[in-house]
């Protein structure tokens, strides 16, 4: 069964040089660890949600040192912070 992890964050400040960065750096370190698709949704002016997804829960538990990392670094270099973050094994999806 497929997992997926939410993440929720908020930003300080907001432009297409932070969601290029986004976009051509995190995202492929994400998916380097094993994640099978990675979506970052803009949900506010200065709020967005990661919704990563793994092929299956053991996948996503052998990644999550990894992410913990990538989660640090963004937050170092990007001005973010994650708020939360939920994670489930996927029951239905379209």
């Amino acid at each position: 069964m497929a997992y997926a992890s939410i993440s929720h964050w908020t930003a300080t400040e907001w432009n297409a040089e932070l969601e290029a960065i986004a976009r051509d750096k995190f995202v492929p370190l994400i998916m380097s660890v094993g994640a099978s698709r990675v979506q970052m949704i803009r949900t506010g002016n200065l709020s967005f949600s990661v919704v990563t997804e793994y092929p299956d829960e053991a996948a996503a538990n052998a990644a999550q040192i990894k992410v913990a990392e990538i989660r640090a670094q963004a937050a170092l270099e990007l001005p973010m912070t994650m708020a939360s973050m939920d994670a489930g094994g996927v029951f239905a999806s379209g």
